[in-house]
């Protein structure tokens, strides 16, 4: 089955332009190179309490240089609570309360997780991870 992203954009008269904004695109996601559908995911929620840090995703478990594809929501409620997103020692940004991001991964090597941190207030965030495979361990491991 298919994993369909959708991205809708929309401003009402005068908020951007003079005149209505509208933008619909959608896409299915697909393996790396292929057009066979893109069918794995891991996903979670998780409260994070200020200066609280920890790898959101772990770059070595998933397949390398492949088609992954990471979805982040923070669901504060309050606008000025953040959390700050880094990947391999470069901060890649900021979700504010109500701010969410959807990007390509690239997990080429085990120093490309993803890490939250929660900078001001306790954040509640939702994140998703569509990818093509994963590395189990070995038994025993």
């Amino acid at each position: 089955m298919a994993i369909t992203t959708t991205l809708t954009l929309k401003s009402d008269a005068g908020d951007l332009l003079t005149d209505e904004l509208s933008v619909v695109t959608s896409k299915d996601l697909h393996k790396a190179g292929t057009t066979t559908d893109l069918n794995q995911v891991r996903m979670g929620r998780n409260e994070i309490p200020t200066g609280t840090s920890f790898d959101l995703l772990d770059a070595t478990t998933l397949a390398i240089n492949k088609a992954n594809k990471v979805y982040v929501s923070n669901l504060s409620t309050d606008e000025t609570y953040y959390i700050t997103l880094v990947i391999d020692a470069k901060t890649i940004g900021r979700l504010y309360g109500g701010d969410w991001m959807f990007i390509p991964w690239n997990c080429d090597d085990a120093t490309h997780d993803i890490e939250v941190t929660a900078s001001t207030g306790t954040n509640t965030i939702e994140w998703a991870c569509f990818h093509e495979g994963e590395t189990l361990p070995t038994q025993g491991d």
